[in-house]
């Protein structure tokens, strides 16, 4: 059973305010793990539109031309698929890199980002571990690491000091624009604000479990290559369907998560729609709410951050909340989270 150690660190004010306002530290996501008194999510920040501005390239331009940064590598990927059907790539490494995407993308989506982000609900500890694990196979770094600088974005969202903003710090013009864009997706990673963040993370710093399963996270990466590998080895009852395993349901797999995870902090801060007031420029995106298993409802997970819901409405397709309801209806997800209808009112940008 997982407990939380009582808060050995000391940190200013502010940054006890803005991780209750991200988490809300009342909700204990495994079982056994104390709460701590805090006060309601604080999720009234007011918009702020008038930093917007209007580029020097049209509204089309601009977005057509990170649309183009973002779907051409995939289909490159789906060109090469096509092309080497039946030699190096087949049916088995096809279901090999479907599967793997999924369950690697839920263990991100479901484990790192609502649970422990969040803290959206509750979950007993080996549902909890099992996404923890899911989320390291990923290979998206490891799980403080992940979450530590996740609410140092919604912290700074879109203004400086974010890690990721598209905006913040980047000017008018289609070269500024581009190399914003480029830092969001990718380029963020190779800054210090990538770094260090993690006066964000007491809870998890404080959590004996949560640290051993961290610190394992060079096995859980090692573990998603060679799972496919495995089965892929075994199906095909040769070396190269364990090559293939590898290359495709592992590496390529790799690829594919980490654009449409990319895609989140450029792609929906950029192209879309906002339905919802948030400090910020996030966005409401039909297309990596699919790919991305519901995080591309991106406007409405700034609006309401610690609802294990994004696809707020019927149509919005949200396969994350989907998981987690499964779970609470059989008794594995508990405490969770969502806005009231007043509070969806009070925050709508236009009335309906």
């Amino acid at each position: 059973m997982l407990e939380l150690a009582p808060n050995r660190f000391a940190f200013c004010e502010i940054t006890e305010k803005i991780l209750r306002d991200l988490t809300d530290d009342s909700v204990a996501v495994l079982d056994d793990e104390p709460s701590i008194d805090s006060s309601d999510s604080g999720e009234s920040s007011e918009s702020n539109d008038s930093r917007t501005g209007e580029s020097v390239l049209s509204r089309k331009e601009m977005h057509l031309a990170m649309l183009a940064a973002v779907a051409l590598p995939p289909i490159g990927i789906a060109v090469a698929m096509v092309l080497l059907w039946g030699g190096w790539f087949g049916w088995s490494s096809l279901i090999a890199m479907v599967v793997m995407y999924i369950l690697t993308g839920l263990g991100v989506t479901i484990g790192y980002h609502r649970l422990f982000a969040h803290k959206a609900f509750a979950t007993p500890t080996p549902i909890g571990v099992f996404f923890m694990i899911l989320g390291g196979m990923s290979a998206q770094g490891p799980l403080v690491w992940w979450v530590a600088t996740h609410r140092r974005h919604h912290h700074f969202s879109d203004h400086e000091m974010d890690p990721h903003s598209p905006h913040a710090g980047f000017s008018n013009g289609i070269i500024m624009r581009t190399v914003g864009f480029l830092h969001a997706h990718i380029g963020w990673l190779f800054t210090s604000t990538a770094d260090n963040n993690y006066e964000y993370v007491p809870d998890l710093l404080a959590n004996p479990t949560v640290m051993r399963i961290n610190r394992l996270f060079p096995l859980w990466v090692a573990l998603g290559l060679a799972i496919p590998g495995i089965v892929c080895g075994i199906i095909t009852m040769s070396w190269m369907g364990v090559v293939l395993g590898v290359l495709w349901g592992g590496l390529a797999r790799m690829f594919l998560l980490h654009h449409a995870t990319w895609s989140i902090n450029s792609v929906c801060h950029v192209w879309g729609w906002r339905d919802y007031r948030s400090d910020d420029h996030s966005r409401n995106n039909p297309v990596m709410g699919v790919l991305s298993f519901g995080e591309g409802w991106h406007n409405n997970h700034h609006a309401f951050p610690t609802s294990a819901r994004h696809g707020l409405k019927w149509w919005q397709l949200d396969i994350s909340w989907i998981v987690i309801r499964s779970l609470q209806s059989i008794g594995l997800a508990s405490k969770v989270r969502l806005p009231t209808q007043e509070r969806m009112a009070a925050r709508r940008r236009i009335a309906p």
